[in-house]
């Protein structure tokens, strides 16, 4: 048999089970294959011992071994390397599940979801749990970390067996059950890492003991791999426990993993000294390439910078500031840059071969970092001084253009503001101004005379400047001073427009305040009166609704007040229209161009005229209203208490019949029947007395149609007599409703009479609100004194019974049927059963000809039609199951 075949092409395949979650849940009927069971025990045991070795212990019974939780606390600690909480050392069931649970809540902080499996069962030797639980610290400890080409846990585990096996001759693993059986793929991954442990050429595929039996006997003795299976397991199971088989493969890929990591460790210690060294050439080299660059760019740059020639014009000067910045900017930094890391490179050369014992570096001849610092300050000296020259000539150049610009802006600036002001001075616009208008363009001109003091400075500086462009003989000087005078002549034009324009101003505002004075006074006075008049048109057509004669005398009173008052008002409106026929007046004496119009007041006189007229049209048309409205006032009274005495007459009667009912329901001492014969001649009563409740709804008809909504003769309303009446009518119905209730259950149970007297005796006394109703606590206190021994289960089911529907009280009838059921002999399911089966002969079915002989023939078929077919052990055909039937007759069934 060949050994290897390079050429071979090998498919797998993946599972795609997550598998770190527990794909099978341990408690799923709690069966585990018997020949799997053993296979678990043996491999998991020996693995758990390949760790407990290490701390000078061991397990000999999986479930028995784990129980108090302190060897798997250990475990624990050994394959994670982490201490866990200090156990219970008490000997007690739950010193045992308190250690189990240290362990399980560990195992759930490594994020591992554990399903169905309990301290309880561990402690217990649940062995299904037991090995459920090894089985999850297996995957987590040991098969959860592999990881072979970004597959993980079980896909990674099984990646890395077909890797290794795939060069190998019958040897194809798909999974870890059926692919192992014939041994081969153990001795495979042997050879792959150690091919002296084992000559692979010579095994026999038709030999799978003896192929299991050398790997696990090599492995155990060169790779410390403990025998965890037995081959005759995995020959002779059709599919062997893959649990089991992945635990030992598990083993052996951990095994391997620190075999090769020894011989990489020396590889890679070989190349990392090789990579220092060529990194620490590569710098030298580096460093001796920049300082030439370096220092020849400082040498270039030096004659630059010492050139002080200077230029004649303002743009040339420009030009060499702009080279400068752009050396600045764009030469010189990366520059910088290079000097910065040049002398970083050094250092850490410097360190890196300090580090690693090799001798210091030794730059050539005027490369030294203290070589490059020397040319670089040079360097600097020489552009400080260039940079000072370039400014001290640029400023000499630009103080000539600086005070031309400057004159040219404020010149520009004061002719902007002067612009059109001489034309806004000469305006009369102030003739046909109002005083508010006059006064506004007042404060106006005043700001412009504080504008015109403010601008005085900006003329002053204008004309400085022009002296000093005189004086420095600037070549445009003509043009400046042509330009000075024009502003110093306009500047004196508008100082005298300004004071002209402030008499005429001033004359206007004092005509116009005589006007305005009149004005004010007629707006005070026409706005209150205005609104008077207003109010007055509002309450005279005010629509009014009252619903008593002394809420309409109280109006008509009111209204007699306000027509005294209409005199005073006359007297005040005729003072108002003087004040305006002033303001005319004074117009047309002084020939003024501006409106009568008030502009304190939206109020005119023809306003004023119009609502006083309208006032005195109300007056009599509200007399008339009022007057009316009085006399329906007296209508309604009248019905008031027409239905007053009514009402107050049937609503005590109700209230009386509702009391005698109650009475004669609580108060029982006779027979139910005489009971029943009374509640009948109540009932007869109401009736005969249904003609009144008619008449008092024909007199609320009435009111209604009336609108009228109150009567302070009576606390009755309509509505409150209509539910009394329907209270009094279900209540007398309810009432006889139960005396005849309790009288068909008392026939039906055999309750005498004296018995019926006392439960109603009893219901009475715990009855606290005395409402025909016990709440719980009443209803508990009542069963404690008849003797009942509670508990809160018992009390619980007989509540299910007297109250069903849970609305937390229990009526007189609920109880009746409770101690009815509780004194009564009544038949139960089993008797009924016991019956049948006396009829069937102790069968446990019943034939239909058995029925028929000895039931009446409607009863026989009743329980034909009803009853299910037998179906339990000796059936023949017909049989009928009498059991389910009786129990269903009871609500006990389904059925």
């Amino acid at each position: 048999m060949n050994q290897i075949e390079p050429g071979v092409q090998y498919n797998y395949v993946y599972d795609e089970d997550e598998y770190m979650i527990q794909e099978e849940e341990w408690d799923r009927d709690l069966l585990l294959d018997p020949a799997w069971e053993k296979q678990q025990r043996k491999t998991f045991t020996a693995w758990c011992n390949s760790h407990l070795r290490k701390a000078g212990t061991q397990i000999e019974n999986i479930e028995e071994d784990f129980r108090n939780g302190l060897k798997l606390m250990l475990l624990l600690e050994v394959i994670s390397g982490e201490r866990l909480p200090k156990p219970d050392r008490g000997k007690m069931r739950f010193h045992k599940i308190a250690n189990v649970n240290k362990a399980l809540d560990y195992i759930a902080s490594k994020g591992v979801k554990l399903v169905s499996i309990g301290a309880e069962e561990i402690v217990d030797g649940n062995v299904k749990m037991t090995l459920g639980m090894i089985w999850t610290i297996i995957l987590r400890f040991a098969i959860q970390d592999i990881s072979v080409e970004e597959t993980s846990a079980k896909e990674g585990l099984l990646l890395w067996c077909q890797r290794k096996t795939a060069p190998y001759r019958n040897v194809n693993i798909q999974n870890f059950h059926t692919s192992w059986k014939d041994g081969l793929g153990l001795c495979a991954l042997i050879h792959r890492h150690r091919p002296d442990l084992i000559d692979y050429s010579k095994l026999n595929k038709d030999d799978p003991i003896g192929n299991i039996n050398l790997a696990m006997e090599i492995a155990e003795k060169h790779l410390d791999i403990p025998k965890m299976l037995d081959a005759e397991d995995l020959v002779y199971t059709a599919r062997p426990d893959e649990r089991a088989i992945m635990t030992y493969v598990s083993c052996y890929y951990h095994a391997f993993a620190a075999v090769l990591f020894t011989y990489c460790t020396a590889a890679n210690r070989i190349c990392k000294v090789l990579a220092v060294n060529q990194e620490n050439e590569r710098l030298m080299e580096e460093y001796e390439r920049l300082a030439s660059e370096l220092l020849e760019w400082i040498r270039r740059t030096i004659p630059w910078l010492e050139n002080r020639t200077p230029e004649k014009t303002m743009q040339a000067m420009q030009k060499k500031l702009e080279d400068f910045r752009d050396y600045r900017r764009k030469h010189k930094p990366p520059k910088v840059q290079e000097k910065c890391q040049l002398e970083i490179n050094f250092n850490t050369l410097q360190t890196k071969l300090r580090i690693s014992n090799r001798p210091a570096f030794m730059p050539s001849e005027g490369k030294m970092v203290s070589d490059i610092a020397g040319a670089w300050q040079r360097l600097e000296q020489a552009e400080k001084g260039y940079e000072e020259w370039l400014l001290n000539e640029i400023r000499r150049l630009e103080r000539l253009e600086h005070l031309a610009e400057k004159f040219r802006q404020k010149a520009s600036t004061h002719e902007t503001w002067a612009y059109g002001k001489e034309q806004i001075l000469l305006q009369k616009d102030y003739e046909s101004a109002s005083l508010t208008e006059v006064r506004a363009l007042l404060r106006k001109h005043e700001a412009f005379e504080s504008d015109l003091a403010a601008h005085q400075d900006r003329v002053e500086q204008i004309a400085a400047i022009a002296q000093e462009l005189n004086e420095l003989d600037y070549h445009d000087a003509v043009n400046v001073n042509d330009r000075c005078q024009k502003i110093c002549d306009q500047w004196d034009r508008l100082g005298t427009l300004t004071q002209k324009r402030r008499e005429a101003l001033e004359r206007m505002e004092k005509l116009l305040e005589t006007i305005d004075q009149l004005h004010l006074e007629f707006a005070k006075r026409a706005a209150p009166f205005n609104n008077w008049m207003e109010g007055a048109m509002e309450d005279l057509q005010d629509m009014f609704i009252v619903h008593s004669i002394e809420e309409i005398q109280s109006l008509i009173t009111a209204h007699e007040q306000f027509k005294a008052t209409l005199p005073e008002a006359d007297g005040e409106r005729q003072s108002i229209m003087a004040i305006q026929n002033e303001v005319e007046k004074v117009i047309q004496s002084y020939s003024i161009r501006i409106s009568s119009s008030n502009p304190y007041s939206t109020v005119t006189m023809d306003e004023i005229r119009t609502k006083w007229d309208k006032v005195k049209q109300l007056v009599p048309i509200r007399d008339q209203s009022l007057q009316e409205e009085l006399a329906r006032q007296h209508a309604n009274e009248r019905l008031r208490r027409q239905f007053a005495a009514q009402a107050n007459a049937i609503g005590p009667w109700i209230q009386n019949k509702m009391e005698e009912i109650a009475r004669s329901s609580i108060q029982i001492t006779g027979a139910l029947e005489d009971q029943m014969n009374q509640l009948k001649q109540y009932e007869h009563n109401i009736i005969n007395y249904k003609n009144n409740i008619d008449k008092l709804e024909g007199d609320h008809q009435l009111i209604q149609e009336a609108l009228v909504f109150d009567n302070k003769h009576t606390n009755y309303t309509m509505e409150h007599i209509r539910v009394g009446w329907e209270l009094l009518l279900t209540t007398i119905a309810r009432t006889i409703n139960e005396v005849e209730t309790q009288i068909l259950t008392r026939d039906a149970k055999g309750i005498t009479q004296e018995q019926m007297n006392e439960f109603r005796a009893s219901f009475n006394h715990f009855d606290r609100r005395k409402n025909g109703l016990m709440d719980h606590e009443d209803f508990r206190a009542c069963l404690i004194s008849m003797g009942y021994d509670l508990g809160e289960a018992e009390f619980a089911r007989i509540m299910t019974l007297v109250d069903p529907n849970g609305q937390g009280t229990v009526t007189f009838q609920s109880f009746i049927d409770f101690m009815t059921r509780e004194t009564a002999d009544t038949d139960t399911a089993e008797q009924v059963i016991a019956s049948f089966r006396i009829l069937a002969s102790d069968k446990p079915y019943i034939l239909a000809e058995e029925l028929r002989r000895e039931l009446p023939p409607d009863q026989a078929q009743y329980c034909i039609k009803r009853m299910p077919a037998y179906a339990g052990p000796g059936s023949v055909p017909g049989a009928l199951d009498y059991t389910a039937f009786s129990s269903a007759l009871y609500g006990e069934s389904d059925l």
